[in-house]
């Protein structure tokens, strides 16, 4: 359900009519952040009913939210570098996909609120970062794939994504920033097809270089500290109780035939 709200959000200013006050778009964004708030809630309950989990897995989230957010200004946004994007990469391949979503998304809030970046972008870079998440979640061999294979796997992974991530924000940005070129520029009522390839172009002009310096440190960062993140991340989040916890149940009474061995009791004189 969030997902096909964030989809609608991002694309109906592709197929809406000239006339339908789309360089307003930047005025839906209250109301796309007041969905997505209760959403992600309904979300963060739904895992714990379907897993299991108690409350220290979601204390969880909140150490890596404010890690991930505490990340993000490092970079200053530099060229794109952003050093969060690998820690999400890592944190959504041991968490999975319900609370990687999450996860990206609280993160980027929180970010949000530390750097004074707080906007109309702020609920679509909330939506991007958990899908950015939660397709970490998603990759196969979460029990066989270990070691540099997967360290590779994750690389590979983020270097996409981050493209995606940063293309998926143009998509929110470029349908009402006005006083571009008409060969880039947006055009309500057009073609799909025709502002598509504008949208390409718009992309390869303004945001290819920041994107590629976001691939480059998430795939740099992800093979040379993957490892050691991986493995405190998985020591953690056991101790979290995200895995099946082990009982000991008292052994059953003896069956029907079988006889109980006790001790033999002694009595002593004046017992």
């Amino acid at each position: 359900m969030v997902s096909a709200i964030g989809v609608a959000a991002f694309g109906w200013p592709l197929l809406a009519d000239p006339d339908s006050g789309v360089a307003a778009h930047h005025t839906d964004a209250p109301w796309l952040f007041a969905a997505l708030l209760p959403l992600l809630v309904a979300v963060v309950v739904a895992t714990i009913a379907d897993s299991g989990i108690g409350a220290k897995a979601v204390a969880m989230l909140g150490v890596l939210a404010a890690v991930g957010a505490a990340l993000r200004p490092l970079g200053a946004g530099t060229a794109g570098l952003e050093p969060m994007f690998f820690l999400m990469v890592l944190s959504g391949r041991v968490l999975g996909p319900g609370f990687g979503f999450v996860l990206g998304s609280v993160t980027m809030f929180a970010s949000a609120l530390l750097t004074g970046g707080v906007g109309p972008w702020m609920p679509f870079q909330m939506l991007a970062m958990g899908w950015f998440t939660l397709g970490a979640g998603l990759l196969p061999g979460q029990e066989r794939i270990r070691g540099r294979a997967e360290l590779w796997m994750l690389g590979a992974y983020g270097t996409v994504a981050s493209f995606a991530y940063g293309t998926v924000m143009n998509l929110q940005g470029w349908t009402y920033i006005g006083g571009l070129s008409s060969g880039i520029s947006f055009q309500p009522g057009d073609p799909l097809a025709e502002n598509l390839v504008r949208f390409l172009a718009y992309c390869v002009a303004t945001s290819l270089g920041w994107d590629l310096g976001r691939a480059v440190m998430t795939l740099v960062l992800t093979l040379t500290l993957g490892t050691a993140v991986l493995r405190a991340l998985r020591r953690a989040t056991r101790r979290a109780d995200f895995e099946a916890q082990v009982t000991f149940e008292p052994p059953a009474g003896p069956g029907p035939g079988e006889e109980t061995h006790r001790a033999p009791v002694r009595h002593y004189p004046g017992q």
